[in-house]
């Protein structure tokens, strides 16, 4: 028997398409029934476990890897970038046989990390070889690095970049693409800060006043923010590609997702709240937290139309945690309940609500809320 993984490396592989493989899971259901079902939920489908042998062989890697850093340790030195080379070349080989040819999930995913931490160490080695780095990171010390900041972060973006696509080319594992958002991110905040401090220097922007400083990063944070809504829109871009979710394209646009979330919402949630980013301090008004209630409804909305839990996970966790605070902590004032209990009821049951009946919300909210047209680029609402 031909079981699911199978059907989906042949979609992925051109050998059938994707309608054939849903009509051979609807035959094979109506040879063995509903209760031997061998049909997975495809709402926000993530194919990151394959199956006990899977998880098996993680293990194995874990321990594999584990073994070569320690011995390669005490075998080479510390700062020697031999060392990082290895373990990348070890993780390549490994995966010619564990994603290559065995296709496990799990397994490609762990991976493709330990190749990308490996690259990243390689990459900092070269650096702190190429431009003599100080032993100690400060203030001081970055801003004496200003004219190698841009090399520095083109050789570190880039090379990582690089190296994840190329990986990506030979095993096509999912998980690169958050490595690839992630360190162009991290670059574009990079050029950010280099451009604000060539206007500083040049006398264009006055430098800021030390009761200015929070206002500063509070600005500096609309980097992340345009890097969140362009790594969403590229997420999106993917999903509607592959309504039906039976691609490694729909998976990268899972991981993107969940880059994605946490570069939106905690910017917008600092807008909403006027949180003192260097105090800590939340004080938002009666008109802030209107605010925050209509961009966590903004939020839910989003996430159900594109059938996406990775982007409402952490809108719950950071928006939830601190704007039900707020609503709930005059109720523990009267009632005695400590108001971080009564968060954790409200959030729970909000994921319990999501997590049980969520084609039936999409369906009841989405459906009658859009015209056919954009339903119809959507995923699908299953019945």
């Amino acid at each position: 028997m031909i079981d699911e993984a199978t059907l989906d490396r042949a979609v992925n592989a051109g050998i059938v398409s994707a309608a054939q493989r849903d009509a051979l899971l609807s035959l094979a259901l109506e040879r063995r029934g509903p209760a031997e079902s061998p049909v997975l939920s495809v709402d926000d489908q993530m194919r990151l476990v394959g199956g006990g042998n899977d998880i098996f062989v993680t293990v194995g890697i874990v321990l594999l890897f584990s073994g070569a850093l320690f011995a390669l340790q005490a075998v080479l030195p510390h700062d020697s970038m031999m060392l990082a080379a290895l373990l990348a070349t070890g993780s390549w080989i490994v995966a010619e046989i564990v994603t290559r040819q065995k296709r496990m999930r799990l397994s490609s995913t762990l991976l493709a990390l330990v190749f990308s931490a490996s690259i990243l160490t390689l990459l900092v080695d070269f650096i702190g070889t190429q431009f003599s780095l100080p032993g100690a990171i400060n203030a001081f010390s970055l801003l004496a690095l200003k004219d190698d900041a841009l090399p520095i972060g083109l050789i570190l973006a880039g090379g990582l970049i690089g190296a994840a696509a190329l990986y990506f080319i030979r095993f096509k594992v999912p998980v690169l693409a958050a490595i690839v958002a992630i360190s162009a991110t991290g670059f574009a905040f990079l050029i950010a800060v280099l451009v604000y401090y060539e206007q500083m220097v040049s006398g264009s922007i006055a430098a800021p006043a030390p009761d200015q400083l929070a206002q500063v990063v509070s600005s500096a944070l609309s980097i992340p923010l345009v890097c969140g809504f362009v790594v969403f829109a590229v997420a999106v871009i993917l999903d509607l590609r592959d309504r039906e979710r039976q691609t490694v394209w729909s998976d990268c646009a899972f991981w993107l997702h969940v880059v994605s979330a946490p570069l939106l919402v905690h910017p917008l949630f600092i807008l909403a709240t006027g949180q003192d980013v260097l105090a800590g301090r939340i004080e938002p008004g009666m008109g802030a937290s209107i605010l925050l209630g209509l961009m966590i409804a903004a939020f839910v909305l989003v996430a159900l139309a594109i059938d996406r839990r990775s982007l409402l996970a952490p809108t719950l966790a950071y928006f939830g945690s601190v704007g039900i605070y707020y609503l709930v902590n005059g109720a523990a004032n009267t009632t005695g309940i400590p108001p971080f209990a009564l968060i954790l009821l409200t959030i729970g049951a909000i994921v319990i609500l999501f997590g049980a009946g969520w084609q039936r919300i999409r369906r009841l909210i989405i459906s009658p809320l859009l015209p056919t047209s954009v339903l119809e680029r959507l995923p699908p609402i299953k019945a």
